[in-house]
C-alpha cells in the first residue's frame, strides 16, 4: 500500500494508530499536481463545460512543450516518492463520444495521458441528467480505448449528487457500478469523481460517507475546488480539480495551471 495512504490521518482529522511520527516531524516534500477537469469537446466554439477541440489542442501543446508529465491515478498511487519536475493529471467527466472523437487523438498526438470518469448507468445512452443531447460511449467503445493513453474510473452509477442520497442508496450505487464493470469486462481504477462535485461536508454524514468509500475500495475521490492539488495526497477523498471553461483564453489556462483559483 502506498505510504501516503498507509499513514494518512483517519477521516475526521485525528491521527490513526499507525501514524509514523517520524514522517509527521519530517514531512515528505509536497509537489504541485494540478488536476484538470474537462467535459465536452466540440468542433465548434467552446463555452462553459464545452471546450473546443482547437482550445484543447492548444492546452495539450502547452503541456507538452513545457515538459509536463501527465499521469494516470493507477500509476501515481503506486509512487513511494515525491514527483520531480512539472506534473499534471488530465480528467474528463461523463464519458462522452466526443471525447473519443476529439480528445483521444489529440492526447495521442502529444503523448499525454488522461482519466475518463464514467457514469455507468448511461453507457450507450446520453446525458439524461442534462438535456439528453450528448451521446455517451458504449461498453465496447470503452474497452477499445488505448489503455496507454486513457484510464477509466468511476463517476457513480446514476450520476446523482451524493448529498441527495442516503447511506444505503450510496451503497447500492457503488454495487451497481462494480457489477456492471465486472459484467462488461471493463478495466477501471478504484478512483471516484463526485457528480457535480457534491459530497457531504459535515459530520457525522461526511465521516460515514468517507468510510463507505474506503470500505468499497476507493483509493481517492475528487471534488472540484479549483485549487492546485499536492502530492503525496493529504485529503484523499477531497482532491481538488481545476474546472476548465470553454471560453478561457490560452493565457488564462496557463494562469490557472500554475495558480489554480485566483481571488
Amino acid at each position: 500500500m502506498p505510504k501516503f495512504l498507509r499513514f494518512a490521518p483517519r477521516v475526521g482529522g485525528s491521527l490513526g494508530k499507525n501514524t509514523n511520527f517520524t514522517e509527521v516531524l519530517h514531512p515528505q516534500t509536497l509537489a504541485k499536481l494540478p488536476i484538470l477537469m474537462y467535459h465536452d469537446i466540440t468542433s465548434q466554439q467552446g463555452k462553459g463545460l464545452r471546450t473546443s477541440a482547437s482550445s484543447f489542442e492548444a492546452h495539450c501543446k502547452h503541456l507538452a512543450s513545457r515538459g509536463y508529465t501527465t499521469h494516470h491515478f493507477a500509476e501515481i498511487l503506486k509512487s513511494k516518492s515525491s514527483l520531480k519536475g512539472k506534473n499534471c493529471i488530465i480528467t474528463f467527466d461523463d464519458g462522452y463520444v466526443n471525447q473519443l472523437e476529439f480528445a483521444v487523438p489529440i492526447l495521442q498526438k502529444y503523448k499525454l495521458k488522461a482519466t475518463f470518469f464514467i457514469p455507468l448507468n448511461y453507457l450507450g445512452r446520453s446525458d439524461e441528467w442534462n438535456d439528453g443531447e450528448v451521446s455517451i460511449m458504449t461498453a465496447g467503445q470503452l474497452r477499445a480505448l488505448p489503455s496507454e493513453t486513457i484510464e477509466l474510473a468511476y463517476h457513480s452509477f446514476q450520476h446523482k449528487k451524493y448529498t441527495d442520497l442516503n447511506a444505503s442508496e450510496i451503497e447500492e450505487d457503488c454495487k451497481s457500478c462494480f457489477d456492471l464493470v465486472s459484467v462488461e469486462n471493463l478495466n477501471f481504477t478504484k478512483v471516484l469523481a463526485y457528480p457535480y462535485g457534491k459530497f457531504p461536508r459535515r459530520n457525522p454524514e461526511q465521516e460515514t460517507f468517507f468510510q463507505q468509500l474506503k470500505q468499497n475500495g476507493f483509493l481517492v475521490a475528487l471534488r472540484i475546488g479549483n485549487r492546485i492539488e499536492q502530492f503525496p495526497f493529504k485529503n484523499i477523498f477531497e482532491l481538488n480539480r481545476i474546472d476548465v471553461k470553454g471560453e478561457w483564453s490560452l493565457l488564462r489556462f496557463k494562469r490557472k495551471l500554475k495558480l489554480g483559483k485566483i481571488f
